[in-house]
């Protein structure tokens, strides 16, 4: 889906062989610098890790934490554009470095993204379908929360949490008692989160879209994902759901990201209920794990989709040209030693993604597989297959 939102006094175009600096160097940074490299632009990285994984296929990498605004300073000196690839960034280095390079997406949307509590209460005040929920900054209105979303909650830390952490479950494994909400409360760190009730549903779905300041807007087609322990296990496209729930998705992340006003990318996680309604979960401004598949997948993969979008280059085709899957390699699979890369790759269409992370540890993404198939069931057989096999 592609949409022109117009907009006046256009930016420059950033030409290929210019300098993009990117907040975060993790696999995300890496598979986006490898992106830019091979259209021509010179990258920059800033990570808190001095070997961190796009280190190693950039032209400079800047250590800094997230919220070092000095590091920022010397991210941004001389860049022709600025994007991230994580958006828990101090916002105080954020301000730093929109003051001296374009900062795509901008301030203002990692700001409120970057809060899981203004993320949810902005969602719902613009009229985006969201789940039932309530904003929880004691142990006290944790209790009420929990009696009015009817006992099953989810609890979700406002900032720092990802991929499971920051999480608690209520009333899903036992009855929501005092005590089990008390000890919730205290799992999260007693700080400010949100309480969402929990939905019966048919499945996730993720819709990835770019915006450029040009003001084109352009979706991928909807990834159907699935998680295990709050961490993506895998994902596959297209979700093949049915092609009015399609359209109605692909053009909730576009007015979303339109909304926000992002320059760049935003992936919006989405529930579908049993009754085919759609509720948005969470937002990412920037690539995404459920679109590693783009890459084997479409004709525009998502890593050059941000580049274009940053660059304000016209927004490529996101057009579906085979179903493909990835599964998540997690650093589990080295408790043992090697994994056995070689039976994986010995599965038909599959190939291996590692992010030269050198420390395994539970729960850390290490790399993935994809694979493409004629169905999207086939992709997944495939890449399910070729884990197994590791």
């Amino acid at each position: 889906m592609s949409v022109n939102t117009g907009q006046r006094d256009i930016p420059s175009i950033v030409r290929p062989g210019g300098l993009l600096a990117i907040l975060g160097g993790g696999q995300l940074g890496r598979m986006t610098a490898m992106a830019a490299r091979t259209m021509g632009y010179r990258i920059r990285v800033m990570d808190p890790e001095p070997a961190c994984p796009a280190s190693f296929v950039v032209d400079e990498a800047i250590l800094g934490r997230w919220d070092d605004v000095a590091a920022a300073r010397r991210l941004a000196t001389g860049a022709d554009v600025v994007t991230l690839e994580i958006e828990q960034i101090g916002v105080d280095a954020l301000s730093e470095v929109a003051r001296i390079a374009p900062l795509r997406p901008g301030v203002e949307p990692i700001r409120i993204i970057q809060d899981k509590v203004l993320q949810k209460t902005w969602l719902a005040e613009n009229g985006f379908p969201v789940g039932p929920f309530r904003v929880v900054r004691s142990e006290a209105e944790l209790h009420d929360a929990v009696q009015a979303l009817g006992g099953r909650v989810f609890l979700k830390i406002g900032r720092g949490g990802y991929d499971g952490r920051g999480q608690a479950q209520i009333g899903l494994g036992g009855p929501a008692g005092e005590e089990a909400i008390a000890a919730a409360w205290q799992s999260i760190g007693a700080r400010p989160a949100v309480a969402e009730q929990a939905i019966d549903l048919d499945c996730e779905i993720s819709v990835m879209a770019a915006r450029n300041p040009s003001g084109e807007v352009r979706s991928f087609p909807a990834a159907r994902n699935h998680h295990e322990n709050q961490i993506l296990s895998w994902s596959v496209l297209p979700a093949d759901v049915p092609a009015e729930l399609e359209a109605r998705a692909e053009a909730l992340a576009a007015a979303i990201i339109a909304r926000l006003g992002i320059e760049g990318l935003l992936c919006v996680e989405v529930f579908v209920t049993r009754e085919g309604k759609l509720l948005v979960n969470e937002l990412a401004p920037r690539p995404h794990n459920s679109y590693h598949q783009s890459e084997r997948a479409c004709v525009t993969s998502q890593f050059e989709q941000a580049v274009r979008a940053v660059c304000n280059l016209p927004l490529g085709d996101t057009t579906l040209i085979t179903p493909a899957a990835i599964v998540n390699l997690l650093g589990e699979l080295w408790v043992s030693g090697q994994p056995n890369f070689a039976a994986a790759l010995a599965v038909p269409g599959v190939r291996l993604h590692l992010y030269e992370k050198h420390i395994a540890r539970a729960g850390r993404k290490m790399g993935h597989l994809s694979a493409t198939g004629a169905t999207a069931g086939e992709a997944l057989a495939r890449v399910l297959e070729a884990k197994r096999r590791l």
